[in-house]
């Protein structure tokens, strides 16, 4: 008596498990009909370009290539700028982000579109 109702129990489980693992595979492969595949980056909407100059890290982060540790380099580089150089602009244009370490040709690339110089 003890054994049928283990073997219920481990039965009722299974069932559990495998309607489980049904409903989270919807969720990876239910997109695949549409055009966008399922798996796609989100595309990044901004106001306007972003000035590296003066932009909080939060703006900075939102743009492509740039997570927070970059974001973060970019503000601490400008910071100690100013604090060398007086007022001075650390970026006056998207060669001067080579300066921060962590970012390289690439990544400027992929923000050049996104940056003001003012």
């Amino acid at each position: 008596m003890e054994q049928t109702r283990q073997n219920r129990i481990q039965s009722f489980a299974y069932v559990i498990v495998v309607f489980l693992a049904f409903c989270f595979s919807l969720g990876f492969f239910g997109d695949t009909g549409r055009d966008k595949p399922a798996f796609s980056r989100c595309d990044i909407e901004l106001d306007g370009r972003v000035n590296p100059n003066n932009a909080p890290i939060e703006s900075l982060v939102r743009l492509p290539g740039l997570g927070i540790g970059r974001a973060g380099a970019i503000v601490a580089y400008r910071e100690n700028f100013r604090k060398n150089n007086g007022n001075s602009l650390a970026f006056e244009d998207c060669n001067d982000l080579l300066k921060v370490g962590g970012i390289g040709p690439k990544t400027v690339q992929s923000v050049n579109e996104w940056l003001k110089f003012e």
